[in-house]
């Protein structure tokens, strides 16, 4: 082999060569990044909407079996719970009867139980691998992370909590937040 071919074999790249490629990555990284974090609120928002449909469904699936919304009656059993199930134990209007009325099987009354029957807890359950949380802060499938009001009027959180609010009278449904999503609305009005 030639002097000249086997000194540029061994040459290598220049300082100079090594600066030029690491600054075009970082301008090629300072593009992607930005676009990788709006993608992420973005599925963010669209997992809530999901949730909030398929929770809302149940609500209004279980208040045409039941004339009445989740929660608005005691889950507590009215009846005699099968003897190998749980019977419910929410008050009325509170979120342990949402949860056990959604979350269980009900009689026509609201009472509930965690096994059914053909005959007396022949509903449900509506939710069957529970109660979803709020795909932004991670909350709402535990009772501490429902608020649940009785008042019929339209709900408006106060705070940016998480979690879901809930009216037993009319049944709406929202996440307990007045943050607002990447496009400007508040997450309670999704």
């Amino acid at each position: 082999m030639s002097s000249t071919l086997r000194l540029a074999a061994q040459r290598g790249f220049t300082l100079v060569e090594l600066l030029i490629v690491v600054i075009i990555m970082a301008i090629l990284a300072a593009i992607v990044i930005p676009q990788f974090s709006s993608a992420t609120s973005d599925t963010k928002e669209a997992a809530l909407d999901s949730n909030l449909a398929g929770l809302r469904n149940a609500v209004e699936l279980y208040k045409a079996q039941h004339s009445a919304y989740p929660g608005d009656v005691t889950s507590g059993s009215g009846g005699t719970c099968n003897t190998t199930g749980t019977a419910g134990n929410g008050a009325a209007d509170s979120a342990q009867a949402f949860m056990d009325q959604l979350l269980a099987y009900s009689s026509a009354a609201g009472a509930t139980c965690t096994v059914g029957d053909a005959t007396t807890y022949k509903y449900g359950p509506y939710l069957r691998k529970g109660l979803p949380n709020d795909a932004v802060t991670g909350k709402g499938s535990v009772v501490g992370d429902i608020v649940v009001t009785t008042a019929g009027t339209p709900l408006a959180p106060a705070a940016a909590t998480g979690g879901w609010a809930y009216d037993t009278k009319s049944g709406q449904l929202v996440m307990n937040s007045n943050a607002t999503d990447s496009k400007g609305a508040a997450y309670s009005t999704h």
